[in-house]
């Protein structure tokens, strides 16, 4: 079975990326980024609810999540 990355978009809910890509906890963890309760909520939102670059915060994410 194949599976295709889906690029990480300001839309996702912080769960979704979780869900999708494990690996990405640690950044959620560093910028302080609630993935329990509040995991729900986008990305755009969490990062404006945080006072997050939201671009950098994708672009970390998108690298954290990329195969190795």
């Amino acid at each position: 079975m194949t599976t295709t990355a889906r690029k990480i978009d300001s839309q996702m809910t912080v769960n979704e990326v979780l869900r999708l890509y494990p690996a990405t906890v640690a950044i959620f963890n560093e910028y302080g980024i609630d993935t329990c309760c509040g995991g729900g909520i986008a990305l755009a939102a969490a990062a404006e609810r945080d006072a997050i670059d939201l671009a950098v915060l994708l672009s970390r994410l998108q690298q954290a999540g990329e195969p190795a």
